[in-house]
């Protein structure tokens, strides 16, 4: 095939929009792959479908592979599906009414349709099933940013397999594992298997695939000796040790007037931060919970929703207020009356908390003493922490959460009531896997990998086209001739035909990245050969146009 860029909508630009920090939201900008309708909106141009849509066909095969059937379900859901899993308070879901006022969901993921559909299954005969779409997700992303790296809408590949049994749950993943590593090596993306956390998804298990990238809204936690890699949000590092004060027999009570905060704490009292600890009142479901972290760590929401298997969110200072008999500056858990749940890094030690009196705190609070948690790994690791497999230290580094695949059990299938009879005759949930692939993401991973100072490197698996063939003055008909030739054994050729200067052809051609670019000039009518230059290497050769179809 043959594509004439005089006859495409190819409009790339030679500088990059200010507002656009990420290599591949700009390269995308400046190469014609993509433009922006608003804050999150994104139309995929000509050039960029092409990639879009190849690397939709690699999944597609890969997952077919293991069985997969590909189906449609709905981007809008009636507003009940999501009532059913508890979902529908999810802060990223779109509501909206139709003309007769009935409530309905923009779907960002689709466990609640998939699951609707299961109740069909009547018995242990018609499984396992894995069932796969390419369908649009919608998000109401708070802060869309980086191009197509925080989309409001975006298409998926989501694939959902239901079991009899865990067993059959854990070969349903290990084969969806392995499938995305097919995946993420056939579009040529380094990529990384990481601990993740299941957050809102449900269930208690799931695994994250990470591409360490320039720009990106994931970390990539690993280990300085590389035997462990984790999602930040999962990562099991062990913090320092705390510097604590010389331990006491019982809490006592002290003054601290105008301290909200633990900087000031730390400060007001001589100790380090790790001395103290950080109470987090939290609302799930429709109750008050107290999360608690050292003072000189972060909660993890991706943890504690995995914890609660399900969303929570801050208290008000209303509902604070009513549990605690304090503000929020002077919260701790001894003598309160909800549920605490208490990081592992609480565990050992005495640490100064809140007393749940304006004004005032405890020093040597001990858990397990002075009050019973709930013991979780609930903080946010750390650039430093200890490695939890060999005790070395890790790292962070920016990356793109291309996949993530989860262990659902049986959370959305319980809700709905989607059983199935046993061997024996007896009712059961079915036992559900999710596991999805964002393309936009996948394709800014892409280019944050493979690109230079001039422009993108596409790997020929998901480039627009195989070949660009620039026609230089006067030499149109035998960069013809070469795209003809090329076309023959089945490459998909773009022929720069427009009546343009000779840079910026050469320009253009290193901004859209195809792996191969063809140059007819002056020299090729007085000889019959062309310039045949690699794109990822730079290397180049002359070749009789003749010659083409063997060696391009």
């Amino acid at each position: 095939m043959i594509a004439r860029a005089s006859q495409l909508f190819l409009p790339t630009l030679r500088d990059a929009p200010a507002d656009a920090d990420a290599a591949s939201h700009q390269l995308l900008m400046r190469g014609g792959f993509i433009r922006q309708m608003g804050a999150g909106l994104w139309s995929f141009l000509p050039l960029g479908w092409r990639v879009h849509e190849k690397i939709e066909q690699i999944i597609r095969e890969e997952i077919d592979a293991i069985g997969g059937q590909e189906m449609r379900c709905p981007t809008l859901t009636p507003a009940e599906l999501w009532e059913t899993t508890g979902r529908i308070d999810v802060p990223i879901l779109f509501h909206l009414s139709d003309s007769g006022g009935r409530p309905f969901v923009l779907s960002w993921t689709h466990e609640e349709s998939m699951t609707f559909l299961a109740r069909e299954l009547q018995s242990y005969k018609e499984l396992p099933q894995v069932w796969y779409h390419f369908s649009t997700k919608d998000r109401d992303e708070p802060r869309p940013r980086g191009g197509l790296l925080r989309l409001r809408e975006f298409v998926m590949k989501d694939s959902y397999t239901f079991d009899a049994d865990m067993a059959g749950l854990d070969a349903a993943f290990d084969r969806h594992e392995k499938a995305y590593t097919r995946i993420f090596e056939r579009v040529g993306l380094d990529a990384y298997l990481v601990e993740a956390e299941s957050g809102v998804m449900g269930g208690k298990s799931s695994l994250g695939f990470l591409a360490p990238t320039g720009s990106g809204e994931n970390e990539l936690m690993r280990c300085e000796n590389g035997d462990y890699f984790a999602d930040a949000e999962a990562a099991r590092g062990a913090p320092q040790p705390p510097e604590l004060p010389s331990p006491l027999d019982a809490p006592e009570l002290v003054d601290t007037p105008g301290v909200g905060t633990i900087e000031g704490l730390a400060e007001f009292l001589g100790i380090a931060e790790s001395a103290t600890s950080k109470a987090l009142p939290v609302v799930t479901g429709d109750r008050v919970v107290l999360a608690l972290v050292r003072g000189d760590d972060r909660l993890s929401p991706e943890k504690l929703e995995t914890f609660f298997e399900g969303a929570f969110r801050p208290a008000t200072d209303e509902e604070i207020r009513a549990s605690f008999g304090a503000g929020g500056g002077s919260l701790g858990p001894v003598g309160v009356g909800i549920e605490v749940i208490a990081d592992e890094a609480l565990r050992e030690g005495q640490f100064v908390a809140g007393a749940n009196e304006d004004g005032k705190h405890l020093r040597g609070v001990q858990a397990g003493r002075d009050y019973e948690p709930t013991f979780a790994d609930i903080r946010q690791a750390k650039d430093g922490d200890a490695c939890p497999e060999c005790g070395g230290t890790l790292r962070i580094q920016t990356a793109i959460e291309v996949g993530h695949i989860f262990k659902l059990g049986t959370f959305h299938s319980q809700a709905f009531g989607a059983t199935f009879l046993d061997e024996d005759g007896r009712e059961k949930p079915l036992v559900m896997g999710s596991y999805g692939i964002g393309l936009a993401r996948t394709m800014a991973a892409i280019v944050e990998q493979c690109h230079d100072e001039h422009g993108i490197v596409w790997p020929r698996s998901v480039a627009p086209y195989d070949v660009h063939v620039v026609a230089l003055p006067g030499a149109g008909e035998i960069a013809l001739q070469a795209a003809e030739a090329l076309s023959a054994t089945g490459l998909d050729v773009l022929l720069d035909d427009r009546d343009q200067r000779a840079g910026e052809k050469f320009a253009d051609a290193d901004l859209i990245g195809c792996p191969v670019r063809i140059t007819a000039g002056k020299r090729s009518l007085e000889d019959g050969k062309v310039d045949v230059r690699d794109r990822a290497s730079g290397d180049e050769k002359r070749l009789d146009v003749a010659e083409l179809g063997k060696e391009a």
